[in-house]
């Protein structure tokens, strides 16, 4: 039987090129009309490009925040998201309350514009608890660090919401690496299969840690989804308006039992993958400053400075805005009090479970031998239940 060549792309290689982009605000300041998602878009009012920058310039503040804390020992990890606000801007304001979303470990300014706390960030980062939030209070789901794991949560969730007959739209974010994932190729066939009001929101910004997207995918990423009878859109992602009526769009078809959608926001991871990444290994010399001139917040401004408003007002409003967010993100951190052992066995379960009690009790047992007495013994109720056999 004779051998089968593959034809393997290059690293580095692009990936097709770029001039279907759905696009709204270009990179220097101007708008246009895009058919496809003009009976989406919003009035563009001096508040809204206010409104917008502000939400923009907070994000990119919470963003830088964090990286120092992480760089100066205060929080384990962060994966920051320098580079693509737009697209979890644009796509959070696009969502109702009733609407809920299920993130990957990204999507922290989408999810500070749900409401958490951005402290509730924070300590997540820094290893002080399993989820910063209570999920059913926002509507967010936890933060999924198993890549893709989270759009088949997304479309169970909204399986359910169909069948409950609740009109809400279920959202699920994820990177172009996590399209490679098996999770969200079967997520995909689930959302055809039963027409769940699910909106895969892919963040393409062309770095899967150190693999390109040119490598993994030979065709547009938003190519793929019609292969599961998905239709889907192709948007600017550094276009905070047209990711603001593409997900309008999305979520409306959704709640309306128009079944699933996918929206590939091409955008452009400005930092490294993580805080322990150096981009600087795999990233080709040039494409770094090539996508700076495509910088969400810069076309916001110049769309202000064209249409003749008071752009220095308005950049300072949002930079009292972040430094007031970066200042309770500090202080908050230096006044929380840590967990202690104990809490590691918290909710776990939502009531007591026999196996859970017996691992608690031997992690007790060994934390005394090194005179650490901070995890307390077992309740009567939970001693109980493991010595009767019983397992809620």
């Amino acid at each position: 039987m004779g051998s089968v060549t593959l034809n393997t792309p290059p690293t580095g290689l692009p990936q097709l090129p770029e001039p279907d982009l759905l696009q709204l605000l270009s990179p220097e300041g101007t708008l246009s009309t895009e058919h496809d998602l003009d009976p989406w878009a919003v009035e563009v009012t001096p508040e809204l490009l206010a409104e917008l920058h502000r939400h923009l310039t907070e994000i990119r503040r919470l963003d830088t925040e964090a990286t120092h804390l992480q760089r100066q020992g205060e929080l384990a990890l962060w994966p920051p998201l320098l580079g693509q606000e737009a697209a979890q801007v644009g796509s959070a304001l696009a969502l109702q309350e009733k609407d809920y979303i299920f993130p990957s470990y990204r999507e922290n300014g989408a999810l500070y514009l749900r409401g958490v706390d951005p402290l509730g960030l924070i300590r997540m980062w820094r290893g002080s608890t399993f989820c910063g939030w209570a999920p059913s209070e926002h509507r967010v789901g936890a933060q999924q660090i198993i890549i893709g794991a989270q759009s088949l949560h997304a479309v169970g969730y909204a399986m359910g919401a169909a069948m409950d007959g609740e009109a809400s739209a279920t959202v699920a974010y994820f990177g172009d690496g996590a399209t490679s994932q098996g999770d969200v190729n079967e997520a995909m066939v689930f959302a055809a299969s039963y027409q769940a009001p699910v909106v895969f929101f892919c963040q393409n910004n062309h770095w899967a840690i150190s693999e390109p997207v040119g490598l993994q995918a030979r065709r547009h990423i938003a190519d793929r989804p019609w292969g599961f009878g998905i239709p889907s859109m192709r948007v600017d992602g550094n276009d905070v308006l047209a990711v603001l009526a593409a997900t309008r769009r999305a979520t409306e078809r959704a709640r309306n039992g128009g079944g699933p959608t996918f929206i590939e926001a091409v955008t452009y991871r400005m930092g490294p993958h993580t805080t322990a990444d150096d981009p600087q290994r795999y990233r080709p010399e040039g494409e770094l400053e090539a996508w700076r001139a495509k910088d969400p917040i810069d076309r916001v401004e110049k769309l202000i400075q064209r249409r003749g408003e008071d752009l220095d007002a308005v950049k300072n409003a949002s930079q009292q805005a972040a430094d007031a967010l970066a200042a309770r993100i500090r202080s908050g951190l230096a006044q929380s009090e840590e967990p202690g052992p104990a809490e590691l066995f918290d909710h776990v379960y939502a009531e007591p479970h026999s196996e859970l009690e017996r691992q608690r009790e031997h992690y007790r047992l060994y934390l005394e031998q090194f005179g650490d007495h901070s995890l307390p013994a077992r309740s009567d109720a939970a001693a109980l239940s493991t010595a009767s056999g019983t397992d809620h």
